[in-house]
């Protein structure tokens, strides 16, 4: 025991002490105890400097900063304690002494050691950058002052971050291990233990809805055969608040305005593997609408803003649609200039008539005009680059769709990898803002050289060098080489998006490839094709754009060894060398919210190309292409694609040329059939394509059911395709036995290699074996 433990065993047993004494009496007590000691400071003294002892991380100004007192003052025994508190509050000190030295107030330290390191091991659920996170939100870091309670904390902090998971189980070990220099490395080991399993959800109180449909909208269930890839059945607090959310919004999008939730019990068993939750509600009675008002300060007519209301007197309440026709509203009065516009709803509830009425409450305050259009992020790109995508202008109404639509189309110029955009109002003013526009920019150039394999083509090499915002001007240009056993290709080209300030694009392009269709497994030739060309692009609307262009083209044709009669019939006819002038015309419209994983929108377009009169061959193509998206429900996407195809000669070219032909099958075409093998075939039995061509495709794409964060990488499908190639002087265009489907499912992933695709389909009609190929898969190509 310390010398001062017998005295203040004695003080607890003094009874005629003051009140006041005794108390500051127990509290030196308490600092004695704790090892904290004044020496020769027995009477009050006037301090005439302070002297700091014993530092060795710690500044001597910080101590200053915490000391209550300072030179000058005079120091009253009782004011000891007040110094030791001040000080040991701040955590830093372990021990602190206090001592006179003629007129001098030293203060003897001892420094709490520094937390050097924290490691964990053990931990698989939660990376070690988000466990020191969570510990540095509660004041733990490395660099910080390690005191022994601080392994409580660390204990508690990391608990909660593992229920939150469902990891009930799970043990932790700490371990402090000194170092030099007072500091000391904490090592955490953590066994996690298996999550806790839900065994049962239960649902009291619903009288209109069956359990089971309830629990249909819940992200937490019981588990089924893919739970060990979607997790559903493990216990997780975040996602059960989800639930109780949804499980509300369902109720009070279907008319049960007094809908509540009583209570939610979570019981877990011993052994802290089985959960079983418990939920009761109150459903109360349905509510219908029987009165819709705008109110406040409406801009215009008051009958403009009721086809954006989607509510109808005698329907059930419904929440959702509230607030999504509130921001309808909000919406126009922001086209209209009005960007602080607030539009409130508010319900009035007849309980004794289960009705609503709903008032809009209209505030728009003032309309507003863009000041200014600033611009930040953007390192390399020059700011006409990104302006240039805006539709909102400087000096003009403000538009929220305006905004939008100028964010959206910066975004897709693929510059940037982020674009945010914020509408701040301008200080002093009451009708001006400005938009502050952050850009991220991600690199715009690369080179990349790869391998690939795919059925068709075989091994594929390839390499590029590309600037798709060449000094930061916005322009592409690109230098290609690609090369697999039937095809070598050279490609430069050159592009402007804005060669005239109306967004005309302006492109050229040189290319040279060597085709051997032996190798295709189609007919017995090979190509040498070059081509210069120009073209143009036209912008018609925000989602269409034409494209015309002309280029001049030599073609080099070699018939094979066992080239077919219909080759040595159009090499005797036409010859083997051709100097063609081509012309393009393209239509495309493309509304999908995204290139790449579409789940909304259309992609069309009509495609022609002709060669003009005075080429060697005379003939042309025209091609159309539809393909929709619909976003179902639950992550569910439905595609639908058409496509019709179709080609002719003119002049004194007989017959298309076969090497201008239309193929199908394989991936793109008709999977589960081998690459290029409907259609019509030569003399030899090889495929020779055919002047008409249609298609169509329906699949239904959704994630994968492992992980959300995959979604936007992995995408599976199941499909039905159809399609024919035919030669129009046979039996004209449609030839319904020509026509070859299959069925089958898919699996695509953008890897950080290349693109991989499979599928597997199985052919429903053939003409033999050899046009099955079930199992297709593309691997690396990055053209």
């Amino acid at each position: 025991m310390s010398a001062g433990a017998p005295i203040c065993a004695g003080l607890a047993k003094e009874t005629r002490v003051s009140k006041s004494v005794y108390v500051r009496a127990r509290l030196w007590c308490v600092l004695l105890l704790l090892g904290f000691t004044t020496h020769a400071i027995a009477e009050g003294f006037r301090i005439s400097d302070i002297s700091i002892e014993g530092l060795q991380r710690i500044t001597a100004g910080t101590v200053f900063n915490y000391l209550p007192v300072k030179p000058g003052d005079y120091l009253e025994f009782d004011r000891t304690s007040e110094i030791i508190s001040a000080l040991y509050q701040t955590g830093f000190f372990k021990d602190i002494q206090l001592e006179k030295r003629g007129d001098v107030l030293v203060v003897v330290v001892t420094e709490r050691p520094a937390i050097a390191a924290i490691d964990f091991s053990g931990n698989k659920s939660i990376e070690t950058e988000a466990l020191k996170e969570g510990l540095k939100d509660i004041g733990l870091a490395e660099g910080r002052a390690f005191e022994p309670s601080v392994l409580d904390r660390i204990e508690q902090e990391l608990e909660r971050q593992y229920f939150n998971l469902g990891k009930y189980a799970v043990e932790l070990t700490a371990t402090v291990t000194p170092l030099e220099r007072n500091r000391v490395s904490i090592d955490i080991d953590i066994i996690e233990g298996d999550t806790a399993l839900i065994k049962k959800i239960n649902i009291i109180g619903n009288r209109t809805f069956t359990e089971g449909d309830l629990l249909d909208e819940f992200e937490l269930s019981t588990g089924g055969w893919l739970s060990g890839f979607t997790k559903e059945n493990q216990y997780s607090r975040p996602k059960l608040a989800g639930d109780l959310e949804t499980l509300r919004s369902y109720y009070l999008d279907r008319g049960y305005v007094s809908f509540k939730i009583d209570s939610t019990q979570v019981t877990i068993t011993p052994d802290r593997k089985d959960i079983y939750i418990t939920i009761n509600i109150a459903e109360g009675s349905i509510h219908t609408i029987n009165d819709i008002r705008l109110a406040g300060d409406v801009i215009g007519k008051p009958e403009e803003y009721f086809p954006l209301i989607r509510l109808r007197r005698g329907e059930p309440f419904a929440r959702k649609s509230v607030v999504e026709s509130s921001e309808r509203i909000s919406a126009r009065l922001s086209d209209l200039g009005y960007a602080f516009a607030n539009v409130n709803s508010i319900p009035e509830i007849d309980e004794e008539n289960k009705t609503v009425a709903v008032t809009f409450f209209v505030d728009p305050g003032k309309r507003a005009y863009v000041r200014r259009i600033n611009v930040r992020g953007n390192s390399r790109t020059r700011d006409e680059v990104v302006r240039r995508e805006f539709r909102q202008m400087e000096s003009a109404w403000f538009s929220g769709e305006k905004l939008k639509l100028s964010r959206e189309r910066a975004q897709r110029t693929g510059y940037f990898s982020d674009v945010s955009v914020e509408t701040p109002s301008v200080p002093g003013s009451g009708d001006e803002v400005d938009i502050n526009v952050a850009v991220t920019e991600k690199p715009s150039g690369s080179l990349l050289a790869g391998i690939g394999y795919s059925q068709s083509d075989g091994i594929v090499l390839n390499a590029s060098i590309n600037q798709d915002n060449f000094a930061g001007t916005g322009k592409r240009v690109s230098l290609a080489f690609q090369t697999s056993s039937a095809n070598t290709r050279y490609e430069v080209s050159y592009t402007n998006p804005f060669y005239t300030i109306d967004g005309v694009s302006r492109g050229f392009n040189l290319s040279y490839s060597e085709t051997d269709f032996d190798d295709l497994d189609t007919a017995d030739y090979t190509t040498d094709d070059a081509i210069a060309g120009v073209s143009f692009g036209i912008p018609l609307s925000e989602f269409n754009r034409f494209n015309l262009g002309a280029a001049v083209h030599h073609t080099d044709f070699k018939s094979g060894r066992d080239a077919s009669d219909e080759i040595q019939e159009f090499v005797d006819d036409e010859g083997d060398k051709f100097l063609d002038f081509e012309v393009t015309a393209r239509w495309r419209q493309d509304s999908r919210d995204s290139a790449i994983f579409p789940n909304t929108g259309v992609l069309q377009s009509l495609s022609g190309k002709a060669t003009v009169p005075g080429s060697d061959l005379q003939y042309y193509r025209i091609s159309y292409e539809y393909r929709q998206y619909w976003d179902l429900v639950k992550s569910l996407v439905l595609s639908a694609k058409g496509e019709v195809g179709y080609g002719d000669a003119y002049g004194k070219t007989s017959e298309l040329p076969f090497f201008e032909n239309f193929f199908g099958g394989g991936p793109g075409s008709v999977r589960g059939y081998r690459a290029r093998s409907i259609g019509p075939r030569d003399s030899n039995d090889d495929p020779l394509g055919g002047n008409g061509y249609y298609a169509a495709s329906a699949e239904l794409l959704f994630p994968p059911p492992f992980g959300k964060k995959d979604s936007e990488t992995i995408r599976l499908a199941t499909f039905l395709d159809a399609a024919s190639v035919v030669d129009t002087s046979d039996d004209g265009f449609f030839q319904s036995d020509e026509l070859r489907y299959s069925a089958g499912v898919g699996f695509s992933w953008l890897s950080p290699v290349g693109a991989l695709t499979i599928s597997y389909a199985v052919p429903l009609k053939t003409d033999g074996d050899t046009d099955r190929e079930e199992f297709q898969f593309s691997f690396g190509q990055t053209f």
